[in-house]
């Protein structure tokens, strides 16, 4: 699109503005004679400072007055020196060297580099509100990354929120290849190579200035070879530094000769040191409106008007890997679809959509290659968005499957700016109402009233796409728009950004969730680009489509495009297209071309056939010009014209070589190298190269050298060139340009088509340039060309006429790449083969679909999975999915905390062997960003309300989070559904769900996630033979139970928590909040696949990202650790089958005579009367007693508790006040307490050995009950059974003082499966799905009782023991320390089971130790018992090699 026609306002504005220029020009004798035409202001007074001017070298002047006409008055009272020259572009006014700043103190070391304080040496204001003391921060973030940023320490200041650069959060890099200096007084930093000691950055050439609105400062560096920084038309590659200041500021204004600022900012620049091909880049983090000016010291000086001074200077030994380090910094480019490297047609107002068919239909007869149709705005109903005309365009809906029919696509625009009108017939614009009701415009500087504006459409608003809402609406709009038009477009409609911000722009004061429009604004395309390439996940969902934006930013090239804009029909244009491009390519998006043939003006034959030519290698390529201009498709010119003809040869050479610009693509996407490049990044030796810029390369071997002025006619000469390091001159007739192939490479190629989806069922064949050793290198990156969920090639078959080739090729898979590397293939040179391989999930990729027991083929069928046993690795799954999970997303709903959406079922994909495990139809996902390292999300039944963990964690009572401090970015992947998080600083992805596992339903809830890493370690209560769990194929079970530590079998404990180490040594943690019966599987992918058998899946991510600091978040989150008091740091002595009292009395005196440390001493259930809770037994009679002794010498004593209490007693206090209370565990609906088997022995029995152990227990074990610790009035009644223990009130001599307890067999534990009489519920004792568990066959009743028995939450839920079985010792142990039960020092508590919680309970007034025997908690310990040890507590990446042999080409077939 272009401009629209001049208003009269805009008239006579215009006319308005060359009036002052003549008033201004009259002014300039008067102005550079010394006498100012305005009044100057300052705020100290210049007499007290008189600037030091030293003999400073013209060329390194740094202007003192950058912002108007110096003259001598206005020099003096900015304190600088004068000194006029004859060419007015030096600076006749410069800094002295006494301006700037100082280092106050020296500098202070830190955990990741230096800091220091700055402090402003007394001198005038340039622009008033300097900043008196800032604070410099440097960060040595790689070895050949160096940071530095100067911030307001008093007063938080604008920072960029980018989702790549951000805090720091690793330590100090060592091996660094820079060295960096900090001068003191004036301040200076200087930064040099360490291997030459050459200075690459040095500061101090220039002061810092740091005012509120005005924030500079100057680089001296070490050559001339300059590159980069942007939007602008730059004439020259290599900046020409004769004194040039460039503005940026993003706007809508076309490329001209003049040095404006133009749609995007790019503040990034290389420097090419010298021959070496040393190198290093820059980068100022900052969106503030801002200069950059060069000279020819050579230096560059950065002015900005807001935010912060945030450099990187990243150092690389060519300019290619500066190019990378600075890519892997900002964020990587996309990888595009196949089909958008293919030549695209456009113009602004085609008039109806019957001359867009037209156009379509001559292209197409004449052969064209030719992949993409786009139409711009006229398209739409008065040019709102998210409508088309239903007059000139009312086929619309139709034409995109026209279109499909002959192996094209449909691209359409999109503007920003949405109108507050009503549509044509008078109904309400739905997109302007839907988004009003969200609230999701730019406001005015009030914060709450939309900011009106006028663009195409008319008074409009303008989306925030800053604000998540925004994106969420933005996002449904776009898919409403799929749904009404393009539905029968078969979803393949795609967008260009366009129009990001009028010419007169918004105002400075308007509000954006980001910060204010001044601080923001050139931030805006770059927001919108990341809010649509979330609408294009949706409407695409695994597919990469295709997005272009007019405007950009740091970092833009991960989501979009780019064209260079509204340029003209001239020669000129031709030309300046070529620098555009290298320096998009430096700035991370390598998907960009200009207008072919030109946007504006009439172009002519001879000018649009040679555009046509080089455009054909302009990475996008698309011809578009505007409206009321010549129409200028190739075919308008004559099916037989020379133009049409020389088209469509240099485009079938593109598509010949589209495997090959597709394999640079690939690593760009990958590793950050460029692919249309200048000719110096390979040949940078050659000093004439640094300048070459009307040539270019794709990658490092196929040079274009295009016709770039009218030369008429000339004599065509098409040879092999041996010159070298030389011009020389091509002679080139109307219907040729330049390609040279570079010796020493391999160029995939593929037989070409009309379109790319023709072509690429084409032979493929090699293209071999040798260089003068005889040798050549290449590579090909093969892939479907769209998707982005690849999948694993696990064989490759060779044959030549239809004949198996023996090959001894090597494949290997890189699952975090997803790229299979193939190599070794030795084929044979001038003869044909096919390759053929399988692509199917490998063994390390299979997820287990039957994971029940007794799993066998016609199970597994049933459920729609795959059968297939696999001798050479037997632990692997011989039942697996062969498709995608049957939930997808719908209706996301973003905000700055987080998002919701709504998952649906597609019954076609279903699952399930009952109705208890078939999927729920609809669910519920929160994801919530809890603070900067901390998130959640929450999968649940939102229609129906599901048992959730009753337990508290430590959360924020609103998110403490800042966007741009986050360290982590999430995505949701709409269909199949997934979660995706990603570490922000490294990119590293450490949880990904889009896996076939996923499934929710009544008794059956699986998910499964691709891990970091194999570095995973947790997960508990097991015994485990590692710290580190062991991937190959284990799955761990999780439910308490009264089980001694026995490998794969689980105990007593429950920790549904894990640590990951990533490959970089950044660490991160995952709690699953949940508390049913679970089982967790490790495979080698790596992947962990959770399952569940009720509640809820409630995920927690904390990002340390150390190790240790993963563990502080964990415990902060959950509670941190209780700190022992110190005598139960000393050692202790128990056992079980103490015979009396005087036994332990002897034990304590013979420990002491022979001086062993010892501190603690225990006594076990002996001490009971037949093992009954708080009774003493007769042998015991003289415990208190012993317990008060033992005391008194300096020891502390500690007794056990067990949690169920005998039912057949006389005269049990414990037991009958427990009825009266109402405390024990029911069968459900009913009075009756569920009685199992447990301690105690009933009286005077004699056991019978003979019998079977069952028989034993239920003849000579008493009925014992569960008292339901989650109920309140089972508290009260627990705290005043310890209390009276303790106290005794009957008889003060049986108190015993203990210090401590160790409860015990709070698993729950039973002697006797379920319950005496049996269970009643087999549903929930025998789930459809029983995890790993110990004797799984028996279900989830061994040694416990009854699922179905009914406990009560506090507040008088009554709640399953299917679901809070897990919880019981933690809500015995809660109870136990609840009050302050002593009255002196701190107790301790050790137990024999835990939850996540447990080590919690300590958060009173007098605090009691809990001692736990599950990994990870402090004070696990072992008793020793009776001699023995027992706890008590799909893509292909193709490397090709060659060395001289007959012919040039082979053909593969691929399938």
């Amino acid at each position: 699109m272009g401009k629209r026609k001049f208003t009269g306002l805009e008239s006579t504005l215009i006319a308005l503005f060359c009036l002052v220029t003549v008033v201004a020009i009259v002014l300039i004798a008067l102005l550079a004679s010394g006498q100012p035409g305005v009044q100057i202001s300052t705020e100290q007074n210049v007499t007290e400072f008189t600037p030091v001017c030293p003999n400073i070298l013209i060329e390194e002047r740094i202007d003192c007055i950058p912002d108007q006409l110096a003259t001598k008055s206005i020099c003096t009272l900015r304190g600088c020196c004068w000194n006029p020259q004859n060419d007015t572009s030096v600076p006749w006014c410069f800094f002295p060297s006494n301006h700037g700043y100082k280092v106050d103190g020296s500098l202070r070391s830190t955990e990741t580099g230096f800091e220091a304080t700055l402090t402003r040496l007394p001198s005038p204001s340039l622009f008033g509100n300097d900043i008196n003391t800032v604070l410099l921060t440097g960060e040595y973030q790689t070895s050949n990354r160096f940071r530095f940023k100067i911030t307001d320490p008093n007063t938080k200041r604008f920072e960029v929120p980018h989702e790549h650069v951000g805090p720091f959060n690793g330590s100090a890099a060592s091996n660094l290849n820079y060295k960096v200096e900090v001068k003191n007084n004036p301040f200076g930093i200087v930064v040099t190579r360490v291997s030459n000691g050459k200075v690459l950055f040095d500061t101090s050439i220039g002061p810092l200035q740091y005012a509120d609105q005005f924030l500079q400062l100057s680089i001296k560096l070490p050559s001339r070879n300059i590159y980069g920084v942007g939007e602008h038309v730059h004439k020259q590659y290599r900046h020409d530094v004769n004194w040039k200041t460039w503005p940026m500021f993003s706007r809508d204004i076309g490329p001209s000769g003049s040095m404006h600022n133009l749609y995007g900012v790019q503040t990034f620049f290389l420097c090419l040191e010298d021959s070496s091909g040393a190198s290093f880049g820059v980068f100022l983090m900052n969106s503030n409106a801002m200069e950059f000016a060069v000279q020819p010291a050579p230096a560059v000086t950065y002015r900005t008007i807001g935010g912060i001074l945030d450099f990187y200077i990243l150092l690389g030994n060519t300019p290619e890997q500066v190019v990378q380090e600075y890519l892997q910094l900002v964020g990587l480019p996309l990888l595009p679809s196949y089909w958008s490297l293919g030549f695209q047609l456009s113009r602004w107002n085609y008039g109806s959509l019957d001359e867009v068919k037209k156009v379509v239909e001559r292209n197409r007869l004449i052969d064209l290659p030719y992949d993409a149709q786009i139409t711009d705005i006229d398209y739409m109903e008065n040019r709102k968005d998210f409508t088309y005309d239903k007059v000139l365009f009312k086929d619309l809906p139709t034409f995109a499957s026209y279109l499909h029919g002959f192996g094209k696509k449909y691209i359409i625009i999109l503007d920003p700016a949405i109108s507050t009108e009503s549509l044509s017939d008078g109904s309400r614009y739905d997109s302007y109402y839907r988004g009003q009701s969200k609230q999701v415009w730019v406001n005015e500087s009030d914060g709450i009233t939309p900011l009106i504006g006028e663009v195409w459409p008319g008074r409009t608003v303008f989306p925030d796409y800053t604000n998540p809402d925004c994106t969420s609406w933005w996002v449904e709009e776009y898919k409403c728009l799929s749904n009404s038009v393009c539905i029968e477009f078969e979803r393949k409609v795609y967008c260009i950004l366009d129009k990001l911000m009028f010419s007169k722009t918004l105002c400075m004061d308007a509000v954006q969730k980001w910060g204010k429009h001044y601080d923001v604004h050139s931030l805006y395309g770059y927001s919108m680009a990341i809010s649509t390439n979330e609408a294009i996940k949706t409407v695409f969902p695994g597919k990469r489509s295709f997005l272009i934006s007019r405007s950009t930013f740091v970092g833009s090239g991960k989501h979009t495009g780019h064209w260079l804009g509204d340029n003209a029909a001239t020669w000129e244009h031709i030309k300046w297209a070529i620098p555009g491009m290298l320096e998009f390519n430096l700035f991370g998006i390598p998907y960009i071309g200009a207008d072919i043939c030109g946007f504006f003006d009439d172009t002519t034959e001879e000018l649009c056939r040679r555009w046509m030519q080089v455009g054909a290698f302009y990475p996008f390529s698309r011809n578009h010009n505007a409206e009321g201009y010549i129409p200028q498709d190739p075919a308008v010119f004559g099916a037989d014209s020379v133009l049409v003809k020389t088209s469509k040869h240099y485009l079938n050479i593109r598509y010949t070589l589209l495997p090959y610009l597709y394999t640079l693509f690939y690593k760009a996407h990958t590793q950050g190298d460029t692919v249309v490049r200048p000719v110096l990044h390979e040949f940078y030796s050659d000093e004439v190269t640094w300048e070459v810029d009307r040539q270019f390369l794709w990658g490092p071997g196929l040079l274009i050298s295009a016709v770039l002025d009218p030369v008429g006619l000339a004599v065509w000469c098409g040879a092999k060139i041996s010159i070298r390091k030389q011009w020389t001159d091509l002679y080139l007739p109307a219907d040729k340009m330049g390609l040279h192939l570079r010796g020493g490479y391999i160029y995939p190629t593929q037989q070409p088509a009309p379109t790319t989806s023709e072509s690429r069922k084409n032979p493929m064949g090699l293209i071999i340039a040798l260089d003068d050793d005889n040798k050549a290198y290449g590579d090909l990156f093969w892939d479907d060309g769209e998707s982005t969920v690849l999948q694993e090639i696990t064989g490759l078959t060779v044959t030549q006429n239809n004949d198996l080739q023996p090959s001894l090729h090597n494949i290997t898979y890189y699952p975090s790449d997803k790229v299979v590397h193939i190599t070794g293939l030795q084929l044979e040179l001038g003869k044909s083969y096919t390759l053929k391989w399988t692509q199917q999930a490998s063994i390390n990729e299979r997820f287990d679909c039957y994971p029940n027991q007794n799993s066998t083929k016609e199970k597994c069928e049933q459920l729609g999975c795959v059968w297939e046993q696999s001798p050479s690795n037997p632990d692997s799954p011989s039942c697996y999915y062969n498709s995608d999970n049957a939930y997808s997303v719908d209706g996301v709903e973003y905000s700055s905390s987080g998002l919701v959406a709504n998952l649906t079922l597609n019954s076609t994909n279903a699952r399930a062997n009952d109705k208890y495990t078939e999927p729920i139809g609809t669910l519920r996902l929160e994801v919530k960003y809890h603070s900067n390292h901390m998130l959640q999300f929450k999968i649940y039944d939102y229609q129906n309300a599901r048992y959730e963990v009753p337990v508290p964690l430590n959360l924020p009572s609103s998110p403490v989070n800042t966007n741009e401090n986050l360290l982590y970015e999430v995505s949701v992947q709409r269909k199949p559904f997934g979660i995706q998080v990603r570490r922000k600083s490294t990119g590293t992805v450490i949880w990904d769900s889009q896996l076939p596992t996923f499934t929710f339903s009544d008794m059956f809830i699986q998910i499964s996630t691709r891990l970091a890493s194999q570095y995973i370690y947790g997960f508990g209560e097991t015994e485990h033979t590692m710290f580190r769990r062991n991937m190959s194929w284990h799955t761990w079970g999780m439910f308490t139970r009264d089980q001694a530590p026995t490998y794969k079998l689980n105990s007593y404990g429950y920790q549904p928590f894990y640590m990951a180490l990533e490959e970089d040594g950044n660490a991160h943690g995952v709690l699953l909040l949940n508390s049913n019966a679970m089982d967790v599987t490790f495979q080698p992918t790596p992947a962990l696949t959770y399952r569940t058998i009720g509640g809820i899946l409630d995920f927690y991510m904390v990002l340390g990202p150390t190790p240790e600091l993963v563990v502080q978040e964990y415990t902060e989150l959950i509670g941190r650790p209780v700190m022992p008091p110190y005598w139960s740091l000393g050692f202790q002595l128990c056992r079980y089958g103490y015979r009396n009292d005087s036994e332990i009395s002897q034990l304590v005196e013979e420990m002491k005579a022979a001086n062993i440390p010892y501190d603690v001493q225990y006594v076990d259930i002996d001490h009971m009367e037949r093992q009954l809770d708080f009774t003493l037994g007769a042998r015991f009679q003289g415990l208190p007693a012993l317990i008060n002794k033992i005391k008194e010498e300096g020891m502390r004593f500690i007794i056990i508790l067990d949690p169920t209490i005998s039912g057949n007693e006389t005269d049990y206090p414990t037991f009958s006040r427990g009825v009266e209370d109402d405390v024990f565990i029911k069968w459900p609906n009913t009075n009756d307490i569920i009685y199992s088997k447990v301690w105690p022995f009933l009286p005077n029995v004699t056991v019978n050995e003979s019998l079977p152990e069952q028989t034993q227990i239920r003849v000579n074990i008493a009925h014992a009950a569960f008292p339901d610790f989650l109920r309140n009035s089972t508290v009260e009644w627990w705290k005043r059974e310890i209390l009276e223990f303790y106290d005794n009130p009957r008889n003060k001599s049986l108190s015993v003082k203990f210090d401590g307890l160790w409860i015990d067999m709070n698993e729950p534990a039973t002697f006797y499966n379920g319950a005496l009489e049996g269970c009643r519920d087999d549903l929930l004792n025998y789930p459809p799905y029983i995890p790993h568990l110990g004797f799984r066959s028996d279900g989830l009743i061994v040694k416990t009782p009854c699922m179905e028995g009914e406990q009560h939450l506090p507040d008088g839920t009554p709640v399953r023991h299917y679901d809070v079985h897990s919880l019981y010792g933690w809500s015995q142990t809660k109870p136990t320390l609840d009050k302050s039960l002593y009255s002196s020092s701190k107790g301790f508590i050790h137990t024999h089971f835990t939850f996540v919680f447990t080590h919690n309970m300590l958060t009173f007034q007098q605090r009691f130790l809990l001692r736990v025997s599950v990994q990870g908690h402090p004070g696990a310990m072992l008793s020793i018992v009776n001699g023995s040890s027992q706890s008590k507590g799909i893509a292909l990446l193709f490397c090709y090699k060659a060395e001289q042999r007959t012919g040039l080409s082979i053909w593969i077939s691929c399938c």
